[in-house]
């Protein structure tokens, strides 16, 4: 009898390779995403004064820059993850794939 489909797949060690890559890659993502934007939070919380405190002699605060450095932090994290999961991790889903339907 034929081994179906889904337990090729999950005996593969190229699948398990790429399970733990793509799940260690998004934790640490994960991680980091919520240390700068919990930071901020932090920040607004518990040092109002700095984020307040205006840069120089303009009237823009400390908090305009450090806000918007947490969504270009975002959106790098998020442009990284793709990139990644566009080569390596496509190419894994790839070989898995052409495996599991031999």
């Amino acid at each position: 009898m034929e081994t179906p489909l889904a337990d090729r797949i999950v005996a593969d060690p190229d699948y398990q390779l790429l399970k733990s890559k793509r799940s260690r890659f998004g934790w640490t993502l994960t991680l980091a995403m919520m240390i700068v934007y919990y930071g901020f939070i932090l920040l607004i919380a518990f040092k109002k004064d700095l984020l307040a405190a205006r840069i120089g002699d303009g009237t823009i605060t400390w908090g305009i820059p450090i806000g918007f450095g947490v969504i270009v932090f975002t959106i790098a994290v998020t442009a990284l993850y793709v990139k990644r999961a566009n080569s390596e991790f496509d190419e894994l889903s790839e070989k898995v794939k052409r495996k599991a339907l031999k």
